[in-house]
This record gives structure tokens, sequence and C-alpha cells, in this order.
């Protein structure tokens, strides 16, 4: 079988994780074109011994790449996306999937009338760790679904927002980290009906938010809460409990409970807790640590891409995907400031 012939759009810090994944495996990957305009991507394309483009449009033209990852700042990933599905070209673009939600619909609308697949990066959905707790929780391992607790909350420093798009509205936690949380709910729980937010900017007191807050509906009536922060010095957020990312130092710490009627599950650790069967609340629980064989979510993000080039799966998260949960986070920030559940439906059919 010969090697997927991929692009990259964007070497910023995603786009060079993805170039790695696309360079260490020669056999199924051919990395055939670097766009991006700044100098260092010119150098990196030098050293890797990559073509290099200023234009990604003339390196779409040129190159014709079978796919193209999109990893530009968010302003700019649905003009690459639409510049890709004009050229047919089968197009992963990074969360977000836009920088609205109009913008994502539209992207993906494109997609659906050209025949070409969108996919979405959120790569969380192919850690070994998620896939299992998913397989649990449809498998009934805590029955029905029915309160969940999801936290993101780390502390990012000061010299984090010297940069200033992060200081302003959509450069915040709720949008760059809460987005990634709210798409593994989605995995485990189903979809979200609606959402009741505050939201507060106190520690810094930049326009962005520093903390935010939500109470979530979902469609098959559990509720769950999800608090994000990025001014806190705690252990309770994914990248510290999952080992996913070596540059966090691990602890053996939660981020999602999943509760239900027959038991509940901790995720990342996996500990799933349940009642025997005519035991009652005064009786201990059993409890078990569920196994499962660790893999880098984007060597596995990047094979579910090449299967999908080649027609032999569907997208894991697709464009579709990216949209409604776009949506979701979105409208935790609507809802703070409009004071007002908001609905996820409605700022979809408002775009």
């Amino acid at each position: 079988m010969a090697a997927t012939r991929i692009a990259i759009i964007g070497a910023g810090m995603i786009g060079q994780r993805h170039l790695k994944v696309l360079l260490d495996d020669p056999a199924s990957y051919q990395a055939v074109a670097l766009a991006d305009p700044s100098p260092a991507a010119e150098a990196l394309g030098k050293a890797k011994g990559i073509k290099w483009f200023a234009d990604y449009q003339r390196m779409l033209d040129e190159v014709k790449p079978e796919g193209a990852i999109v990893a530009t700042p968010n302003q700019l990933h649905v003009v690459a996306g639409l510049a890709c599905i004009a050229r047919k070209v089968t197009v992963l673009v990074e969360k977000p999937l836009a920088d609205s939600v109009r913008a994502a619909v539209e992207l993906v609308e494109a997609g659906k009338r050209a025949g070409v697949p969108v996919l979405t990066g959120h790569h969380r959905r192919h850690n070994p760790i998620m896939r299992k707790a998913a397989e649990v929780i449809a498998g009934g391992g805590v029955g029905r679904v029915t309160a969940v607790v999801a936290m993101w909350l780390s502390h990012k420093p000061d010299d984090y927002y010297n940069v200033t798009w992060r200081r302003e509205p959509g450069g915040g936690t709720v949008l760059i980290n809460g987005i990634h949380d709210i798409d593994c709910l989605r995995m485990l729980c189903g979809e979200i009906d609606s959402i009741q937010a505050f939201a507060a900017n106190g520690v810094r007191g930049f326009p962005v938010e520093d903390a935010a807050a939500a109470a979530i509906r979902f469609t098959n009536g559990a509720l769950g809460t999800v608090v994000i922060s990025d001014a806190v010095s705690t252990p309770w957020s994914w990248e510290w409990g999952s080992q996913e990312n070596p540059f966090y130092p691990h602890e053996a710490q939660n981020c999602y409970l999943i509760t239900g009627t027959k038991g509940s599950l901790s995720v990342p650790t996996l500990e799933h807790w349940w009642h025997e069967p005519g035991q009652g609340w005064g009786d201990p629980l059993t409890r078990r640590r569920i196994p499962v064989k660790p893999a880098d979510a984007y060597i596995e993000q990047m094979c579910n891409f090449a299967a999908v080039i080649a027609g032999r799966e569907k997208p894991v998260v697709s464009g579709e995907d990216g949209a409604r949960t776009l949506a979701a986070t979105m409208a935790i920030t609507e809802s703070a400031a409009k004071g007002r559940p908001v609905k996820i439906d409605d700022m979809l059919k408002q775009a």
C-alpha cells in the first residue's frame, strides 16, 4: 500500500506535532509539503527535507496532496479548510473547527456539498483511556448516566498572556482548554441540550475569563457541571492525570466523574465503582481499576485520517462533531454574558 500523501498548513506547536507523526512512519505517510509564511517554518522545511511554501493555496495547487492538516491560528481555520475542500482534498482541521459557530457550519456544509470529508482535531477521542471509558459506559457499566462532573483546573504562567490575543474574548481558557472537556463529555455522556454558566475575570482582570462554571443538561436527561480555570494550582486536569503529554507532571487524579444508576467511573484513572445486587448505601462499594493499553492519540488520529482518505473508515471526529462541540463551548460564554440558559440547537440554527 502506497504511503498517504499529506500536507501540513501551519507550522506552530500542533503542526509540528502532526509533522512528527508523519515523519516517524514513512511507510504509512509521506509529508509532501509544509505551508506557513514564517522564516521558522521555512527553516523547518529545509531541516526536514520537506517542500516549503509561504502560500498554502499555491502549495495545494502544486503538490496536490491527498489530505491536509490545518493547524493555523483559529481565525484562519475555515478559509484554509475551504481552500482544501475546493480542491477535493480531505482535510483535518485542528480544534476549534472555527472561530465562530457560523463559520464552522459554513465549513461543514461546504464539505457536504463537495463530498469532501472534514475531520476535527479533537485528539482525546483517540486516546485509549477515553475509548475504554466510552466502552464501559455504553456497555451499561454505570447504568443510566445521571450526574457528571468535569474539571479543567490549572495554572498558566503570567508570560502566557504576553500574547495580546490571549487577553481578549475568545482567547481564554474556555475556548482554548475547556473545549476539549466539552468534547469528551459529548463522547462519554451524549449530546448536550443546554448550558447555564457564569464566568469571572477577577484574578488577572483581563477582558477574557480566567474562570468559568457551567451547569449542563444532556439530551438524555443527565445533568452535569464543568468548572474551568487557568489561574489555580491543582492536579485536576486531563493533562496531569492522563500522562498524555510528558511536559506535565503526573498525578493519579481525575478530571471526569461519570455517575449512574448502577455504578460510577472516574477518568482518567478508570476506577469503576458499584454496589453488588441487593446492597444499599450503607454497604461498601466494589471497586476495580480497568486496564488499558497506552497509545499515542496523535498517531491513532493520523491512522483514522489516512483511512478516511482511502475510504476505509468514517471520521472518528467529524466536522459536524467539531461544530457541535464548538457551539456547546461558546454557549458557556454566551450564557455567562446573557445570564440565561442557552440551547445548543438554537446556536447551530442561528448560525
